[in-house]
């Protein structure tokens, strides 16, 4: 039978179905013999129910973890943000006894002076950061100009408009080339 393989779901499945026909056809035997002992009906049944009611008080365990868990997951931030702040008043009412900082568990944060070598290899870092990605102050930005080879550019004149007496009927001539459409083309500013 592949009862080693069976989930634990399945497991209390077939121990009600074994309780149940324990029940129904063993109820009138006096003793059962199997794995080298003999056992009542009684025995039998409370040996299955113990399976049944580990099961089910598992699943209640899970269910109530679960639900502590969600409660966890919706009140800690709020109470971590309130640690924190607490944190930092105990730093700055008790930040010049580090005996006091002890008690609460804070331990001061005690900035050490780089070295001689340390800022040395600091500054050679920046130098190397600068050089690999190009930067510049605004200095040596100043100095560099674009340089445009291989484009002529013509300068545009724009066309004399011809004035005309206010009561003549003539229309002003236009000057430039028409398109395909034969609409006038409009001379652009440069």
């Amino acid at each position: 039978m592949g009862q080693r393989n069976a989930g634990k779901g399945q497991t209390v499945a077939l121990a009600k179905q074994l309780i149940a026909g324990t029940e129904k056809r063993l109820a009138n035997t006096t003793q059962v013999a199997f794995m080298g002992s003999s056992f009542t009906p009684a025995q039998i049944t409370s040996s299955l129910q113990a399976i049944v009611n580990l099961r089910s008080d598992v699943d209640a365990a899970n269910a109530t973890a679960k639900e502590k868990l969600a409660d966890e997951a919706t009140q800690l931030p709020a109470l971590r943000a309130f640690m924190s702040a607490f944190v930092s008043y105990v730093k700055v009412a008790f930040g010049t006894s580090p005996a006091a900082l002890a008690d609460f568990g804070v331990t001061p944060k005690a900035r050490v002076p780089l070295t001689v070598e340390e800022k040395a290899a600091a500054a050679a870092k920046r130098a190397a950061t600068r050089a690999a990605r190009h930067t510049m102050g605004s200095t040596q930005k100043k100095g560099i100009k674009g340089a445009v080879t291989g484009v002529v550019v013509t300068p545009i004149t724009a066309p004399q408009p011809t004035v005309t007496a206010p009561g003549s009927a003539t229309t002003p001539a236009t000057s430039g080339s028409s398109s395909a459409t034969g609409a006038a083309a409009t001379p652009r500013p440069a």
